[in-house]
């Protein structure tokens, strides 16, 4: 049988940028059917030329084999309960592998032709803290690029690029586009640690609080992981073979805070929302969406479902999201969002059965996630005096998640692993001190709370659920 041509420049017709305008660092499947897919669009909208992305992968060289033969081009599909749509995104220019070369991405952040620099590296890649959200000045590879060797964290690599920057004056603006709390903050906050650390960048810091803006946004698609039918089913449609294919649902969103530095693409000309403050809707997202997210992920997997929508399908663990976003999480969120109004939107969008998005996929890397998605909702429950019950339930969820997979001798797919798999029980995950700081902790009222709820959720008793939820 003869093989199919690679879907790239010499097989499909794409509008093409010219020119480099963007980096990114974390070219994973969520980047394509978000960032990219804005830019190309904007692009094709507004016919400017400058805003190619060149990419950067941080470990894998995975994405890099699959898009570097197809000259950056990849398809995206969108997947809604009755339609499907395919397109062809062109804004991706070159990508390339950062551990491997860890010079080209600080040359790429430091050229000219480099406005802006994106970032989507999940949680763990910022090296944070959980509990307090500062950089870890002593995580081995934070301590290694402080030695001043070419820099494989992130937040090195940005460090230097500035660096570079900053001979000729040339201002940047730094875009966070992952699930964390005033994102943009948490990363200005983190590259001023790390060059305040070097002790030799004075002037550095100096300029980089001059010239380089770090707006925080929020952005929102379901991006489940490529399947090897989703692979063959596109071939069958276009007659060409696209290893770098990507599936989302049709909906996405993206708020960002007005705050460049230099210029930005059309995105404004393609539903990219620009306001002064992301808070409320960030806010409303993590602790809504997200929240929900993590809960279905370990309690469906417990429960052993596959999926997220066949999780949402169980009428139990739709009742405790519900119960939980009306109760627990709205007083939490600023007023004039409409809460059940995006609760019901989150729902829909989870029950959509042609998105095969795991709900292992979604557990993992709890650690990271607890905070911004949960923890931070209940410390702010608590001194608010309000309602925390709800909350208590989510966390054990993911206790019983993680004692279940230890006891089962599977791995666990989290930066604290090692840590996480000495634990044996909800008392000892608690302990944590770094996920749950000294406020959460086993012998707090929220800490009793939580291990009171993993002994229900491992008892897993119909009898129990339905008092529960009476």
């Amino acid at each position: 049988m003869t093989a199919s041509p690679r879907l790239s420049d010499a097989t499909a017709e794409v509008v093409r940028p010219r020119s480099c305008g963007i980096v990114h660092l974390g070219v994973g499947a969520f980047f394509r059917a978000h960032q990219a897919a804005y830019t190309d669009e904007a692009a094709r909208m507004t016919g400017e030329t400058q805003w190619g992305i060149i990419g950067f992968t941080q470990r894998s060289n995975t994405v890099v084999e699959q898009l570097a033969p197809q000259d950056g081009l990849f398809t995206l599909v969108s997947k809604g309960v009755d339609t499907t749509s395919a397109t062809v995104v062109g804004s991706v220019l070159g990508v390339r592998n950062a551990a491997a070369d860890p010079a080209a991405v600080v040359e790429a952040i430091a050229a000219p032709s480099t406005h802006i620099v994106t970032l989507t590296v999940t949680e763990k890649g910022y090296r944070l803290d959980p509990s307090s959200g500062r950089i870890r000045l002593d995580d081995p590879e934070i301590a290694a690029d402080l030695t001043g060797r070419p820099p494989r964290t992130v937040i090195g690599q940005l460090a230097a690029g500035l660096a570079r920057r900053m001979v000729r004056d040339s201002p940047l603006t730094v875009l966070c586009c992952d699930n964390l709390p005033s994102n943009g903050r948490i990363l200005s906050a983190a590259v001023a640690e790390f060059i305040a650390a070097r002790a030799t960048d004075d002037d550095l810091a100096a300029w980089v609080a001059r010239r380089v803006t770090f707006p925080s946004s929020m952005v929102d698609r379901i991006v489940p992981a490529t399947t090897e039918d989703d692979l063959a089913a596109n071939e069958r449609r276009t007659g060409l073979r696209d290893d770098a294919l990507v599936v989302c649902e049709p909906f996405r969103q993206w708020v960002i805070e007005d705050d460049f530095a230099g210029p930005r693409p059309g995105w404004d000309q393609v539903g990219v929302q620009f306001v002064d403050d992301v808070e409320p809707w960030e806010t409303m997202k993590l602790r809504v969406l997200n929240a929900t997210h993590s809960v279905l992920a370990y309690l469906g997997a417990l429960r052993g479902y596959t999926t997220i929508a066949e999780a949402m399908s169980d009428q139990d663990l739709e009742k405790i999201c519900r119960t939980m976003v009306l109760r627990d999480i709205a007083p939490t969120v600023p007023g004039g969002m409409d809460v059940v109004a995006y609760g019901e939107q989150v729902r829909s969008r989870f029950l959509n059965p042609a998105l095969r998005h795991t709900t292992r996929q979604v557990a993992m890397d709890g650690s990271q996630k607890l905070g911004p998605r949960l923890l931070g909702t209940v410390r702010d429950a608590i001194a608010a005096g309000g309602s925390s019950d709800m909350l208590a339930l989510a966390v054990a969820a993911w206790c019983a998640f993680v004692l279940d997979e230890t006891k089962a001798g599977r791995p666990l797919d989290d930066p604290l692993a090692e840590q996480l798999s000495k634990a044996d029980s909800a008392a000892d995950l608690l302990d944590i001190d770094s996920i749950f700081g000294p406020d959460l902790g086993p012998h707090s009222p929220f800490g009793a709370r939580v291990i009171a709820w993993t002994d229900v959720v491992q008892t897993n008793s119909p009898s129990e659920w339905e008092r529960v939820l009476t």
